[in-house]
């Protein structure tokens, strides 16, 4: 096969690829040949991947055909190229963290969300970049380096899972993995302008469990809609290892979805009542919201009526961080990044009083939220106030003393633990950005079902997505 040929391979979505499987126009390896390719053009100028297991996913791509060639395909996603992040475990390779004080050792079993994935049958590549532990909205870390944004090389990604979220933009793999904890599938979903959900909390299982317990997320990031729906039908299902992971589906995601958008109650808050937000990016969201309002949507530009829950919100992460730098010793702490190391010291001297004083405040904004949903189907915001910034630092200018203090629009809604998405919407200055949708727990068809909407009524021309490599 010519290199043409395989990149228009590598730019099939997986709806695309499991057609043409079925019909026996194409075969797993060729797709998994053509990821491989497409990473290899493209990884050195974005650093999504921090492993990559040609081997093994050459081998699960032919066992893959053989299925297809005999009619036996194990689901839709079978032999469609697929990534994991660095934070989860995959049985024979290694989970580093974005760490210096992990090691090289071999997972020997799979995570649930590995596990579903690999018993659909899709071929993972290997592991995305993650910064230390998942620690920051930006992805670099001393052990892997910096993940750059294929729209700009010279611009970040985003984080924790901008290794996912730049591999999504450029197709090196069709489905990818991503964790949210306060905005970590969201934020480099918007930077890299690609659709990313973090599904109601319990819908997918976690196991190991986040330092960042009840506030960390599992969830698909792809370059469609449809795409995460699969992923979703797959990777939506309990598992005995998560005792939090109480939620199952009857059915499947994709066939419940693409209702008209008639009658739905939204609520738009384009700043939350105090973010500033760029102008550009405004626009953008403006006119998304126009055209939730074409669709049928009834919008109503209101507040949910909540002030910044930043310190509620950095009391239970900065804890987590605490639980686990303590058990480090000086010498590992002294590996690890120094914005994490400092914040995880300051969570070993939270007081449980002052920690459970933010438990309480977290509880009191999720039975708002609760109260706001019986008005409002959903929530729609900007997903970020700025586009992509330079890559190499933490935050976007110096006077921030925290990521949280440029993702304003995220973190409050790990606090409630709703769904919550990034769409694409629109460029500014040539980078993307993203249409935050937010539902009451247990409603991410609602949320998804406005996604996949507004993805196939948008004149989706302006984003001519990056292929080869990253422009810079």
């Amino acid at each position: 096969m010519t290199s043409n040929g395989y990149e228009e391979i590598a730019d099939l979505t997986a709806m695309e690829l499991g057609r043409l499987y079925r019909q026996g126009e194409l075969s797993p390896v060729d797709a998994t040949r053509a990821a491989l390719a497409r990473i290899e053009a493209c990884n050195g100028a974005v650093n999504a991947y921090c492993y990559v297991a040609e081997d093994a996913a050459l081998e699960s791509a032919k066992a893959s055909e053989q299925r297809w060639l005999k009619g036996e395909a194990l689901g839709p996603i079978d032999g469609v190229p697929a990534s994991i992040k660095d934070l989860t475990k995959v049985a024979g390779m290694p989970i580093r963290s974005g760490s210096l004080t992990s090691s090289d050792e071999l997972a020997t079993e799979d995570a649930p969300f590995s596990a579903r994935m690999r018993e659909a049958g899709a071929v993972i590549l290997g592991k995305t970049t993650t910064p230390e532990f998942g620690w920051k909205g930006v992805t670099d870390s001393r052990a892997t380096g910096v993940t750059t944004n294929p729209w700009d090389i010279s611009k970040t990604a985003g984080g924790s899972s901008g290794g996912a979220a730049a591999a999504a933009a450029l197709n090196m793999g069709v489905l990818h993995q991503g964790s949210d904890a306060g905005g970590s599938i969201r934020i480099p979903g918007a930077f890299c302008g690609v659709f990313g959900i973090k599904p109601t909390f319990g819908y997918i299982p976690q196991w190991p469990a986040s330092a960042m317990t009840t506030l960390s997320h599992l969830g698909p990031m792809t370059r469609t809609v449809d795409d995460s729906l699969l992923m979703m039908d797959v990777v939506a299902q309990p598992d005995h290892r998560d005792w939090y992971s109480d939620r199952k589906l009857d059915g499947y995601w994709i066939g419940i979805l693409d209702r008209p958008l008639e009658g739905l109650k939204v609520a738009y808050s384009p700043t939350l009542g105090y973010v500033n937000v760029d102008p550009g990016v405004r626009g953008c969201v403006d006119q998304a919201v126009a055209k939730l309002i074409e669709l049928g949507a009834e919008v109503e530009e209101v507040d949910p009526g909540f002030s910044d829950p930043v310190e509620v919100f950095s009391t239970l992460w900065f804890a987590g961080a605490g639980k686990v730098v303590s058990g480090m010793t000086e010498s590992q702490r002294d590996l690890l990044d120094p914005g994490f190391r400092a914040i995880g010291e300051q969570g070993m001297k939270i007081d449980i009083v002052d920690y459970m004083k933010a438990a309480d405040a977290r509880a009191a904004l999720g039975v708002k939220m609760g109260e706001f949903h019986q008005r409002y189907d959903l929530l729609v915001t900007p997903t970020l106030p700025i586009t992509a910034f330079e890559a190499g630092r933490d935050t976007a200018v110096d006077t921030q003393a925290y990521w949280m203090d440029w993702t304003p629009f995220s973190y409050p809604f790990n606090l409630t633990q709703q769904p919550a998405a990034t769409l694409p919407c629109g460029l500014v200055d040539g980078l993307p950005v993203g249409l935050h949708l937010v539902g009451d727990k247990g409603r991410d068809d609602l949320v998804l079902n406005a996604c996949r909407r507004l993805e196939r009524a948008m004149p989706m021309q302006w984003l001519s997505r990056p292929k080869a490599g990253a422009r810079g």
